[in-house]
C-alpha cells in the first residue's frame, strides 16, 4: 500500500483539554485533570512529548475556564531554574527543561461550552488552517517502545488521507467508543468502510474501537461546522469523520503498545503501576509490595513497625 505522491506533512496537533474531570473530584476542583501526575509527569506532558517525538511543530490546546495551569506548565520559569542552579541541582533542571516548548509553538483557543469532542476540535479550526493535523487525547496514554503517534506518522506516509488508532475491546465495551466497520486488512492497516459512535454492543459492526489518536484532513471541519448532534446529544467527532469515508482515504491502524484510560480512576492507577514497574528505580519496591499484597506476608522492606509503630 504505497502512495504515488507523498501526503502533506503533519505539523500541527490538537489537544482537547477543556473537560472538567469530574471523575477525579475533589482533586480536580482547581487542578486540571490533565495535570494529574503519571510517573512524575502530568498527563498533558506525556501527550506533548509523544507529539514532539513524532515531529509535531505546533501544539494547539483547546482549553476551558480555569485551565491556566496547563499553559504555565510549558512556560520557562527563570526564578525556579536560578534557584535550582544555585543549589547545584542540575538533575532537577534537566527534568524541568523537558517541559519547555519552543517559543511560538504553543497556541490556545477556548471551548466556551461543553458540546462534545467534535465541537472542541472545531474550535481549533482557524489555528489548524488548511493542513492535515493530529489529535491527541491526554486521557489516553499508550505505553510503547515507539510512541503511538510516531507509529501512525510512518503509516500515514503509506496511506495518506485519514488515519485513526484502534484496538479490539470486549464487545460489551463498544458502547464506550467510536467503532470501525472494517474492510480489507494489510498487516496493521485496516480499511475503514464505516464508523459508529458508541453503538449498542448487539449492533456494533466490530469490536475494533478508536482510541485517542487521530491524523485527519482539514475537510473534517466542514462537517463539524454543521453542529449535528449525535450520541449523548453532543457534537461527535466520529460522526464528522464518517462523512469523509468515500470522499477521502480512511484507514485504521492497529498500533503496538498498551493503552491506559487515564480518564478513569482505575485506569489512572493502572497506568501509574505500569510505568512504575517499567522504571528500574521504582520497580523492585513495587514488585515487593505486590508480592506482599498477594501473600499477606509483609516483606522486611516494609516492616518498619519495630522502629515507628507504623508502616512507612
Amino acid at each position: 500500500m504505497t502512495l504515488t505522491k507523498a501526503p502533506k506533512p503533519v505539523r500541527k496537533a490538537v489537544f482537547p483539554v477543556a473537560g472538567l474531570g469530574t471523575r477525579f473530584l475533589p482533586a480536580t476542583k482547581v487542578m486540571p485533570k490533565e495535570m494529574l501526575p503519571l510517573a512524575g509527569k502530568p498527563l498533558i506532558q506525556h501527550a506533548v512529548e509523544e507529539a514532539r517525538a513524532a515531529g509535531i511543530e505546533e501544539f494547539i490546546f483547546v482549553t476551558g475556564r480555569y485551565k491556566e495551569m496547563l499553559e504555565e506548565h510549558f512556560d520557562h520559569q527563570p526564578e525556579l531554574m536560578n534557584t535550582l542552579e544555585a543549589r547545584g541541582r542540575a538533575d532537577l533542571m534537566d527534568r524541568l527543561k523537558s517541559a519547555d516548548l519552543p517559543e511560538g509553538s504553543l497556541f490556545l483557543t477556548r471551548q466556551a461550552r461543553p458540546l462534545g469532542l467534535g465541537h472542541a476540535i472545531w474550535c481549533a479550526r482557524k489555528l489548524v488552517g488548511d493542513e492535515p493535523f493530529a489529535i491527541l487525547l491526554p486521557d489516553d496514554v499508550v505505553q510503547a517502545r515507539e510512541g503511538c503517534l510516531s507509529q501512525m506518522m510512518k503509516t500515514y506516509e503509506q496511506t495518506g488521507g485519514n488515519l485513526v488508532a484502534v484496538m479490539d475491546v470486549p464487545r460489551e465495551d463498544t458502547r464506550k467508543y467510536g467503532v470501525v466497520d472494517p474492510g480489507a486488512e494489510d498487516g496493521q492497516i485496516v480499511q475503514v468502510r464505516g464508523l459508529v459512535e458508541k453503538p449498542d454492543p448487539a449492533r456494533a459492526p466490530s469490536t475494533l474501537s478508536i482510541i485517542g489518536r487521530y491524523i485527519l484532513q482539514p475537510e473534517v471541519f466542514n462537517h463539524l461546522a454543521a453542529f449535528d448532534r449525535g450520541a449523548g446529544g453532543e457534537i461527535q467527532l466520529t460522526d464528522a469523520m464518517e462523512k469523509l469515508i468515500g470522499q477521502q482515504d480512511f484507514h485504521a491502524f492497529r498500533y503496538d503498545g498498551t493503552r491506559y484510560d487515564c480518564g478513569s480512576p482505575a485506569g489512572f492507577l493502572q497506568a501509574n503501576l505500569a510505568w512504575g514497574l517499567a522504571d528500574p528505580e521504582t520497580a523492585p519496591a513495587l514488585r515487593a509490595f505486590i508480592a506482599w499484597q498477594e501473600s499477606g506476608k509483609m516483606p522486611a522492606a516494609f516492616d518498619s513497625s519495630a522502629k515507628t509503630g507504623t508502616q512507612s
